[in-house]
């Protein structure tokens, strides 16, 4: 940079979270091209103001890195918001009243698509069954998918364009729950969601680029910068369009940075095919992906000891061990980075062993390897995050639990094993990089519910008041480098992203109040006044002064 080359853009405030402190300061900014070019005081960035700089005042409100989600599904998260949202219905009646309103609205959907029921939540708390979905939709296919997103409920119109019946076998990890005569009673685990998303998820090319769009619009209005788009099991597989993803990236469209991982399998020559084709600052390729196991609602998470409710099982992993430890050590080989969901204690063990081994057989680097939720973890396992390098992943609006659904899923897994779920500080404490994201759509994509949700650790409905698990509450500045710079060195972008400093990418979000001035409580509602991705506005508000 040429010492007498001007600002395309200043932005100045007295709340500067720059990430390297653990206040904000009073600081100028000023952006040329794409990079922050000097940070410093009025006078010092004079020098940097031309003819055509323009220059924004925001007194008060707050200046940060833009926020890195870690972990997300985009067009599944679009597709959600497109979809019926079931999590306030109260009851099995309560969600059909809202499925059927839905669908009438939408009379000439192919298919009827619903987010985020929960059974947990309902007067009986009991699984549904198709049969109540007939009894309104029996001649338009209806796909409604679990809060956690790892099982499905559908009508039995759903289940005869899928070609399930009473005859079909579960598929290699997934099961198609029937009664006692041996009828599917419309609840699909794991990699049966697949067979029916296989029909629903036909979507046309417009479609999906509408939906890419709408999903680029909320990380812009929310101040997300940069995400990293999760292989997200089976079902998901056509909500995978790479193409679509680069086209947009040619074409300019791409206002926040992506990250793909896609899936970790047997197939690696396509992996690193996939690697070597993605690459841009905007679209690259960090990692790959696979469960270990599935969620504690749907007793599909690997748990070393039996689950306190249902004593007959421990869960099960999702692929024998040896062939995963086999993938993960040759991914290993081949200089990627792994992401592997596992959310009990025995899934998260397992995934340590094989990092353990990998680096054993193929020698240590800087592999990055991740865990993603880390939901219960045994507590003899969280130091070994440290020793292998491997990164806790984990989300802490899944901490949003309310008083029923905590005690549910206190039932679970029993009160012994309480004391270690989402053990944040504990994970930190121990050494541990801890990256923060949301699982978006299985939580909402607004960073500020998750940064709320790890300092007070209380769910929807302000229970318990001191927080689950209060031990683990995070502080505020830990929580925003652990939504910022974490999630850019888990992409192996830390040098260009994750802090406000001289010379890394102009990727920042101006919050309309200073977080650390206002009380704990006003931080699900703050809003973002700008964002920046590149050196470029992508959103903003009029509440800015621009002078």
């Amino acid at each position: 940079m040429k010492m007498n080359q001007k600002a395309d853009i200043i932005l100045s405030s007295n709340a500067v979270f720059t990430g390297l402190t653990d206040k904000p300061i009073p600081a100028y900014i000023a952006i040329i091209n794409n990079k922050i070019a000097a940070i410093g005081s009025e006078k010092e960035i004079n020098a940097f103001i031309g003819l055509n700089t323009k220059i924004h005042h925001f007194s008060d409100q707050m200046i940060m890195a833009g926020f890195h989600d870690f972990h997300l599904h985009m067009l599944m998260g679009s597709l959600a918001e497109e979809s019926v949202f079931l999590a306030d219905a109260s009851s099995e009646e309560d969600t059909i009243k809202m499925v059927l309103d839905f669908a009438n609205s939408r009379p000439d959907d192919p298919w009827i698509i619903g987010f985020s029921w929960d059974q947990r939540s309902w007067d009986n708390n009991r699984l549904p069954n198709r049969a109540t979905l007939d009894r309104v939709l029996p001649d338009r296919p209806v796909l409604l998918f679990h809060m956690e997103g790892h099982y499905v409920w559908v009508n039995s119109k759903a289940l005869e364009i899928a070609n399930i019946n009473r005859n079909t076998d579960n598929p290699p990890h997934g099961i198609i729950a029937k009664d006692e005569n041996g009828e599917p009673t419309g609840i699909l685990y794991e990699t049966a969601n697949a067979l029916v998303t296989y029909h629903a998820f036909n979507f046309s090319k417009e479609r999906l680029i509408r939906m890419m769009k709408n999903f680029l619009e909320q990380t812009a209005l929310l101040g997300v910068t940069s995400v990293n788009d999760l292989y997200g099991s089976p079902a998901m597989e056509k909500l995978q369009d790479y193409k679509l993803f680069a086209d947009l990236d040619k074409n300019g469209e791409l206002t926040a940075r992506i990250h793909l991982s896609p899936p970790l399998n047997d197939d690696l020559e396509n992996a690193k095919q996939l690697r070597d084709t993605y690459t841009s600052s905007k679209l690259q390729v960090s990692g790959l992906k696979q469960f270990v196991d599935g969620v504690i609602s749907g007793y599909t998470a690997c748990l070393l000891e039996p689950y306190a409710d249902k004593p007959e099982t421990s869960g099960e992993t999702v692929l024998p061990p040896d062939t995963l430890k086999k993938w993960i050590i040759e991914a290993d080989r081949e200089g990627f980075q792994i992401r592997l969901h596992a959310i009990g204690d025995g899934a998260i063990r397992l995934a340590l062993d094989a990092f353990e081994e990998a680096q054993k057989i193929n020698g240590k680097r800087d592999s990055r390897h991740c865990i993603e939720h880390v939901e219960v973890i045994h507590p003899d396992d969280s130091a070994r995050f440290k020793k292998l390098g491997v990164i806790a992943s984990m989300q802490p609006e899944h901490l949003g639990f309310n008083e029923e659904q905590r005690q549910n899923y206190i039932s679970y897994i029993g009160p012994e094993r309480e004391p270690f779920v989402f053990a944040m500080k504990t994970l930190k404490d121990s050494g541990a990089l801890l990256a923060l994201g949301t699982d978006y759509p299985i939580a909402q994509l607004n960073p500020m519910l998750g940064i709320y949700r790890a300092l007070t650790r209380m769910g929807y409905d302000g229970t318990p008041s001191e927080g689950f698990n209060p031990q683990e509450r995070l502080s505020l500045p830990e929580v925003l480098r652990d939504y910022t710079l974490s999630p850019a060195y888990g992409s192996f972008r830390e040098k260009e992203l994750g802090t406000l400093e001289v010379g890394k990418l102009a990727d920042l979000v101006v919050l309309d109040r200073n977080l650390f001035e206002i009380p704990v409580e006003d931080i699900p509602d703050v809003r973002v006044v700008l964002t920046m991705v590149d050196g470029a506005i992508v959103f903003q508000n009029e509440m800015q002064v621009i002078k």
